[in-house]
Parts: structure tokens; sequence; C-alpha cells
């Protein structure tokens, strides 16, 4: 009788695996290349292993599956126009799969992601990005509607003093008397000149 297969799957062993290989890097343990970065006269080399490299960066993986001989112990590969703190933390990501860096060095990074083809890092560079992207728009949007409302609230804050003075002009003139007690308007009943009446009372007769 045949027994039915059963799957056995870690889901701490990619994370294990990756802790350990960072041990060994940092200790200089079983590393067989060395990178040598040069930027404006900062140099520096880093150890590493051939196999995380590879696996992460398909840059690594043709040189190391093009060269015809290791010149030494460790295969040397030499980056030029890569700042020293940029590599180290790409070396730092592939080995852990994350790391921290100043939000204005994120398009340096991924500048670094696209000349050594390190997929990974550039699909997590792209996504950050947008974040801080969609996070920027976000806040010009709630500036823009915070102006409006000011702008609104100063608009109401008008209309209501130009109709309080309109009021206040309104109620001024309904307390005084048209014309003055004394103008000739009064004294000549309605505005007619004191001649009218004497001229058709002479053209009647």
């Amino acid at each position: 009788m045949e027994s039915n297969a059963v799957l056995l799957e870690s889901k701490s062993s990619p994370i294990n695996l990756l802790n350990e290989m960072h041990q060994l890097r940092l200790l200089g343990h079983l590393c067989d290349v060395t990178v040598s970065v040069e930027y404006q006269g900062v140099r520096a080399e880093f150890v590493a292993h051939k196999a995380v490299l590879a696996a992460t960066s398909k840059f690594f993986k043709e040189v190391f599956l093009n060269e015809k001989g290791m010149d030494g112990p460790r295969t040397n590969v030499f980056l030029n126009e890569v700042q020293v703190a940029d590599f180290a933390s790409f070396l730092e990501f592939v080995y852990t799969a994350k790391v921290e860096v100043e939000e204005d060095r994120v398009q340096r990074m991924l500048e670094i992601a696209e000349k050594l083809k390190c997929l990974d890092l550039s699909e997590t560079c792209f996504q950050l990005k947008k974040q801080m992207l969609e996070s920027v728009l976000l806040e010009l949007q709630n500036f823009s509607e915070s102006q409006n409302s000011e702008e609104e609230s100063t608009a109401q804050s008008s209309v209501l003093l130009e109709s309080k003075a309109a009021a206040v002009a309104e109620a001024d003139q309904a307390g005084r008397p048209l014309d003055p007690p004394d103008s000739p308007a009064d004294r000549t009943g309605c505005g007619v000149s004191p001649e009218m009446p004497a001229t058709k009372s002479k053209e009647k007769i």
C-alpha cells in the first residue's frame, strides 16, 4: 500500500539562511569575492559570497559565469561610479532583504539596483518612491483644502460685514427726513414754482 506524499515546508528557513549568510559575511568566513568600490577618490573593499551576489544580481551573475579562472583564493570585482555608502546598503539588502536609508538616497539606491540588475531592490525602491509621492500629494491636497476653507470663511465674513454696513446705512436713511424742513420744495408745495398758479389763473380768465 502506497503512502500519500506530504509537504515538509519551513517558513523560517529562508530567513535563517539569509541571517546565517549575513553573519558569515560580517565575519569574513567562506567569502570568495572582493568587490572594490571607488567614487570620486573614495575607495573601499567589501568581501562577499559569489552565490549570494549571483542569486540577487544579474550583473554579478554574468561576471562570475563568464570569468575564465580565479585569480587567487578570491575573485576581485571593480566597480566605478558607485558610492561606498550605497554599495554597503546594497550588500545589506541582498543579505537581509531590508536596509534603512535616508529619503534622499532612495533614488541613488534605485540607480545602483538598475546598474547591478537587482530586481528585488528595484521593485522595493519603486514601491517606496510611490508611497512617498502619494504622501506628498495627500499633504498638498490637505493644504489646498485648508486654504479653500479659509478663503470661504473670509468671503463669508466680508459678505456679513457688507450686509451689516448696508443695513446700518438703510436704518440711517430711514431715520432722516428726505428733505430739510426749510427747503424750497416745502415752501412751494411739492416743487412747483410760485409763478405757475398765477399764470394758469390768467389763462383761465
